[in-house]
C-alpha cells in the first residue's frame, strides 16, 4: 500500500530528532514540489502537529497531538502488514460494526478501524462499553487466517497475550488475563476483547477483533457503577501513556502471535496465556447459560476451553461463561 506523503514527512521529521530538515531536501526525497511540501505541512498543523521553521535550515517537529490518527500510529509501526490500512474517525457508533462492513467489502488482513470516541460501544453479550473521547483505545482489527471456524475462539487468547505484552513494553505494567477476554490490573478491569467472525461452514472469512482499553482515564472519568471494578493504564503506571505507540505495539504482537499460532499451533501461546493468567489456579464461579459451577481453574485445553475442577473432583469443561474470582 502506498504510504501518504504526510506520513512520510512525519517519519523523516521525527527521525531527525530535533535537527532541521530543509524543504528542498524533503521535496527531493519524496519527489514532489516545495509547494506540495508546504501544503502538507499546513495540513499537519491543522491536525495539531507543531513545527518550527528556521530560515535557510528547514523544519523541526516540535510536538504531536494526543490523537490516534494514522500518521502517529504509522510512525511507530513495526509490522509487516498489520496496520498498513487504518480507517480513523473521531467518532463512530462502534468500531466493531464498521469493521464488519469493511470485512464484507474485502478489506485486507490487518486492517484497523479506530476512533477517539464510540457512541454505541459494546462488549460480550451485547453489553455496553463506555468509550470516552480521547482517553482510551477503541479499535477493531480484521484478521483473515486460513483456519476452520472451530479454531476462531483461540484468537481471543492470542489477542490477550499480544495486548498483555504490548502494555508491559509500553507502560512497564503487566496485566493479568482473566478468562476468556478481560485484562485486569490489581483485580480491576482495564481491557476487554470481543472476537467475532464471518465464516462459511468450512472456513473463516474474517475474524473481527474488537479491543477496548482504558488508557489515560482518571478515577473520576469512570461512572459510579463501574468505578469500583475499573482502572486505567495511567492510574496503574502513574504516567500519561502514548496511545498511538501502544496501538502500534499491540499490532506488532498481534501479528507475531497470530502468525505463530497459524504456523506452529496453540501450544506456545497456551503456555504464555497460562503464565499471565489470574484465572488459572484460582477458585472461581463460572456462570453459563444453563448452570453455575464453582471450583478451581486448573488450566485450558489446546482448544482454549477452561478446565474447572469441582469440589467433588470432577473436571468440567467451560466453553463460555461469566467468571468471578472467589476469595
Amino acid at each position: 500500500m502506498n504510504v501518504p506523503i504526510k506520513y512520510e514527512l512525519l517519519k523523516r521529521l521525527s527521525a531527525a530528532n530535533g535537527k532541521p530538515l530543509s524543504g528542498q531536501q524533503l521535496a527531493d526525497d519524496l519527489n514532489i514540489s516545495r509547494t506540495a511540501i508546504w501544503k502538507h505541512m499546513k495540513q499537519l498543523e491543522e491536525e495539531g502537529y507543531t513545527f518550527e521553521s528556521i530560515r535557510k535550515k528547514g523544519y523541526i517537529l516540535l510536538s504531536t497531538p494526543d490523537t490516534l490518527d494514522p500518521a502517529k500510529i504509522t510512525l511507530a509501526l513495526e509490522t509487516e502488514h498489520f496496520g498498513k490500512k487504518i480507517v480513523y474517525e473521531k467518532i463512530l457508533t462502534s468500531t466493531q460494526t464498521v469493521a464488519h462492513q469493511y470485512a464484507q467489502e474485502g478489506a485486507p488482513d490487518g486492517t484497523v478501524i479506530i476512533c477517539e470516541e464510540q457512541t454505541d460501544g459494546r462488549g460480550r453479550l451485547m453489553r455496553e462499553w463506555k468509550s470516552q473521547k480521547g482517553k482510551g483505545i477503541w479499535m477493531s482489527v480484521i484478521l483473515r487466517p486460513d483456519v476452520p471456524p472451530y479454531e476462531a475462539p483461540q484468537f481471543t487468547l492470542v489477542a490477550a497475550v499480544a495486548i498483555t505484552n504490548a502494555i508491559k513494553d509500553v507502560t512497564g505494567v503487566r496485566p493479568d488475563i482473566k478468562w476468556p477476554n478481560d485484562l485486569l490490573i490489581n483485580g480491576l478491569k482495564c481491557t476487554g476483547i470481543l472476537t467475532e467472525m464471518q465464516a462459511d461452514p468450512d472456513r473463516v472469512n474474517a475474524i473481527i477483533m474488537g479491543i477496548g482499553i482504558n488508557v489515560n482515564h482518571e478515577s473520576e472519568d469512570f461512572d459510579e457503577d463501574i468505578v469500583h471494578i475499573a482502572t486505567s493504564l495511567k492510574i496503574a503506571s502513574g504516567k500519561q501513556v502514548d496511545r498511538a505507540k501502544l496501538v502500534a505495539k499491540i499490532l506488532f504482537y498481534l501479528e507475531k502471535y497470530s502468525k505463530q499460532y497459524i504456523e506452529e499451533g496453540f501450544e506456545n501461546i497456551k503456555t504464555l496465556w497460562e503464565e499471565y493468567s489470574c484465572t488459572i489456579g484460582s477458585r472461581i464461579k463460572a456462570t453459563t447459560l444453563r448452570d453455575v459451577f464453582v471450583g478451581k481453574a486448573i488450566g485450558i485445553t489446546k482448544d482454549g476451553i477452561l478446565q474447572l475442577q469441582l469440589d467433588d473432583g470432577r473436571i468440567e469443561n467451560i466453553y463460555s461463561a461469566d467468571i468471578e474470582l472467589q476469595k
